[in-house]
């Protein structure tokens, strides 16, 4: 936690660096659309839309992997519960008295 902090505080500082030293207007065209902005603006948002996107193409991933989870959790349920009746089993064949060997009768 405190190092993702001390990153965050890096790059606000640089990009508080960028900002200062290039303070320009640019003209931002898109489409039909036409509109000034600083450039740190179109940097910004640039970036916004690329973590954006990288989102929407994870996703697929992302409920994949919370699928074969949930799928893996219950056949560990099912395991568990198996190994707790194989041994239940086992318990009530080690309590049960074995046969008797001397029978006497050929």
């Amino acid at each position: 936690m405190k190092g993702s902090m001390i990153l965050l505080v890096i790059l606000l500082t640089l990009l508080a660096l960028f900002t200062v030293q290039n303070p320009e207007v640019v003209t931002v065209r898109f489409l039909s659309y036409s509109g000034n902005t600083l450039l740190l603006v179109v940097i910004v948002a640039a970036f916004g839309a690329g973590v954006f996107g990288a989102g929407l193409a994870a996703l697929p991933s992302h409920f994949r992997q919370r699928s074969e989870a949930a799928s893996a959790k219950q056949r560990t349920r099912e395991l568990e519960a198996e190994v707790k009746s194989l041994k239940a089993e086992i318990e009530h064949l080690k309590r049960k008295p074995e046969p008797s060997k001397a029978g006497g009768t050929e």
